[in-house]
């Protein structure tokens, strides 16, 4: 579970933003944890690739490293990889994972470095396409018109090339078998990049947007440990309908999610990190909030 402090740090590091597309708000908490290690991204216009938007979380382990330079980098590998200018966004997702990676691994800085981090990215394009690529445990869930929707399967230890699994973890140690960075778990050279131990190979789910395509919540794993993706999907709704901002939404579920004084177990002990984006499908977010009460209120 990781070191846990006397008392939770329950101090938010929150933010939000909106163009004619997306809306969105962002919240990260420490909680219990000695430190925070996780990150996020979001981007509603990239630089390099003019009317795609890019939103993930990166819930690190070992050290916040790794997750603090794919929250920088990761971004940049997909969308100027030769497979994203030629439209092919699923390939390029995937060598954008494999690309970070390697270069985290060439990087000098990161000898002797064991930390690791899981990602979960949504990259929408001018298209209104959706592509969301995962690598680990973190989730990513669409609320269409009441309904969640997975954008994404967790990834757990199984069957594990050349280790073992203990207790759900991956030579004992690793709660996950696909991640960034973690390469202790990838130093067999008989092997490719995808047959190690743990691999950074992105599952990557597409979707086309429709009229009924509310929203998408990504989280990390101290969210979905404690909540699951139905629950989610309502609890944000019910506090649209409220009418409460969506950063502070985020922050409320993270409150949900702490784990008592006298229940220190790992669920919700953990640091958590919550992006809302909201799919304004032609409205200003003021309309999309009423549109959203609307439809609860049929």
């Amino acid at each position: 579970m990781g070191q846990t402090l006397s008392a939770p740090i329950t101090e938010k590091d929150s933010s939000a933003g909106q163009n004619e597309r997306f809306a969105y708000g962002v919240s990260s908490m420490q909680g219990w944890r000695s430190t925070m290690e996780d990150a996020h991204t979001t981007l509603m216009d990239l630089e390099e690739a003019q009317g795609t938007a890019f939103f993930a979380v990166y819930d690190g382990h070992g050290g916040p490293n790794v997750a603090k330079c794919c929250s920088q980098d990761l971004h940049k590998k997909i969308v100027t990889d030769p497979a994203f200018i030629q439209g092919d966004y699923k390939k390029a997702i995937s060598n954008g994972f494999l690309e970070m990676d390697n270069a985290l691994r060439q990087n000098p800085q990161s000898e002797g470095d064991i930390s690791g981090c899981t990602a979960i990215t949504a990259t929408v394009t001018d298209k209104n396409i959706l592509y969301v690529g995962n690598a680990g445990d973190s989730r990513a869930v669409l609320g269409s018109n009441g309904k969640a929707i997975a954008l994404s399967v967790d990834h757990k230890p199984s069957n594990i090339a050349g280790g073992f699994v203990e207790a759900g973890r991956v030579n004992g140690m690793l709660a996950l078998s696909r991640a960034l960075g973690d390469f202790e778990y990838k130093q067999n050279q008989m092997l490719d990049p995808e047959e190690q131990i743990v691999i950074a190979n992105p599952d990557v789910v597409e979707h086309k947007l429709t009229a009924d395509d509310e929203f998408m919540v990504l989280a990390c794993d101290g969210i979905w440990e404690c909540m699951g993706s139905k629950t989610v999907v309502k609890i944000v709704r019910e506090r649209i309908a409220d009418g409460l901002p969506l950063e502070k939404i985020c922050e409320s579920l993270m409150d949900d999610c702490l784990a008592p004084m006298d229940k220190l177990t790992s669920i919700g002990c953990d640091n958590m990190t919550v992006i809302i984006v909201a799919f304004l499908n032609g409205m200003t977010l003021e309309q999309w909030y009423k549109h959203i009460r609307s439809r609860i209120a049929v």
